[in-house]
């Protein structure tokens, strides 16, 4: 099967040696994702901003690889508060409301940057119809 390797230009994916998202066939899989534009973090302090950057990042990457947000049955948020999950959930809710994939929230003790309250990733099956 192919590979495709999709890059989003930043320049920790040579260095640590990974891509914004992958597709082997019809699966498209899309790395941590962070509200990190133009090498800044967008919506300091702001979980629904960062969820929402996060995932237009995410659209993005599949639109690259021939995919949409409707191809998603998966995705993973890594947050830095829990206690906030109803403002990470909205966003999430914005985007999925009628796609319902599986996801998972799960506490971290930190991100790489301390700005950073969320990360998420995403799996999506390209289907044939």
């Amino acid at each position: 099967m192919k590979r495709i390797n999709i890059s989003s230009g930043a320049k920790w994916e040579d260095t640590v040696g990974y891509s914004r998202a992958v597709r082997v066939g019809n699966v498209v899989e899309v790395s941590g994702t962070a509200p990190v534009e133009e090498g800044k973090v967008v919506g300091v302090g702001d979980a629904y901003t960062q969820a929402k950057v996060c995932l237009e990042i995410i659209e993005k990457a599949l639109s690259e690889a021939g995919a949409s947000l409707n191809d998603i049955v998966r995705t993973r948020m890594f947050v830095t508060d829990i206690s906030r999950w109803e403002e990470y959930g909205k966003a999430h809710g914005e985007y999925f409301k009628n796609i319902k994939p599986v996801t998972s929230m799960v506490e971290v003790r930190s991100l790489i940057d301390p700005d950073m309250l969320i990360e998420i990733e995403a799996t999506a099956i390209i289907s044939g119809n």
